[in-house]
């Protein structure tokens, strides 16, 4: 067998140190593409709240979705559907139900940019939660980064200003919901994604089911576009979203989450002709930033922990070695 030549072998090394780096691209284009649909559905669910009840809606979304995903996984469905956690699956479909009625229910009397920017402080509610059910460690400097992301939140909000519908605490109420859901699926990393996906979507739609019936209404064959979409859309969205976590880690892709702020904003703005005013864009910039802070303090901590992790079994490979040699 011919041995490869010097230049081979250093374009081999060369791909081979692309890819890391190509890959990580890739999550992060994925995880754009992902937000940008989320926005659509959001902007088309917003649409849909001028002629038909949130929950409605919500139960179409959720439908179609559910319908999608079983098509997805039937061929394993008997396998995929069992849970090593099911009390907590069914807890992270009724907390995503919760956060999405919050939201559509919301856009009904405010923007998209002001509803998506106060839904947007979740991250730094997910540390929070972390910290006080998983038992993570948050020093001070988290803590006030979390304070400095409910500020921004209120700046918007302007409780008692009379400025902004009272509506606009439901995004705030929703982001909590994401935040509790996020952290039950930390809890349940034994079962798959595919099955974390189906528990959610099902135990969603299922309650959904519950309600929308006392609220229904024909849905009008000019409407049916903005239903089937809004299922395309977010069942697309979600599989984008999971596919570029995979690729790519969480540290590096999580921050291009913010970009959905720009989408709400423009579809706002060319759909509905609602310009944000200022005191939005300031409470979105501080939530951004404190998001960021937090998002970079974490990577950080996750940093040092692989350094110790990887410092740790170099000393003990070393203390084998020795043992051996000895």
């Amino acid at each position: 067998m011919r041995a490869p030549s010097r230049s081979t072998a250093a374009s081999d090394n060369a791909a081979a140190a692309r890819t890391p780096r190509q890959t990580q691209t890739t999550g992060i284009l994925l995880l754009l593409a992902s937000v940008f649909l989320f926005t659509l559905m959001d902007a088309t669910g917003k649409h849909l709240t001028g002629s038909y009840h949130p929950a409605q809606i919500i139960w179409a979304r959720m439908a179609l979705n559910l319908a999608i995903v079983l098509v997805i996984f039937a061929p394993r469905l008997g396998r995929v559907i069992r849970s090593r956690s099911p009390a907590l699956q069914v807890g992270r479909g009724l907390t995503q139900l919760g956060s999405i009625a919050c939201f559509f229910t919301a856009i009904q009397f405010i923007g998209l940019a002001e509803a998506t920017a106060i839904m947007d402080i979740n991250p730094v509610l997910i540390t929070l939660g972390a910290a006080l059910f998983l038992g993570e460690r948050i020093g001070l400097r988290r803590i006030m980064g979390i304070a400095v992301a409910l500020a921004g939140a209120l700046i918007i909000i302007r409780p008692g200003a009379g400025v902004l519908h009272p509506a606009a605490v439901l995004p705030l109420i929703g982001a909590f919901s994401y935040a509790a859901g996020a952290v039950m699926t930390r809890m349940v990393r034994g079962d798959s994604t595919a099955t974390s996906i189906l528990w959610s979507t099902g135990v969603a739609t299922i309650g959904a089911s519950l309600v929308a019936p006392f609220v229904w209404q024909p849905i009008q064959q000019g409407d049916l576009w903005a239903f089937a979409a809004m299922g395309v859309f977010g069942t697309a969205a979600q599989a984008l979203l999971i596919r570029a976590f995979s690729l790519a880690e969480a540290a590096a892709v999580a921050p291009f989450g913010y970009t959905g702020l720009i989408w709400a904003g423009l579809w706002g703005w060319l759909f509905f002709g609602v310009v944000p005013d200022l005191w939005t864009f300031v409470g979105a910039a501080i939530i951004v930033a404190a998001g960021l802070y937090v998002w970079a303090r974490e990577a950080q901590a996750a940093r040092a922990a692989h350094r110790e992790t990887e410092a740790t079994l170099a000393r003990i490979e070393a203390a084998r070695t020795d043992g051996a040699a000895v």
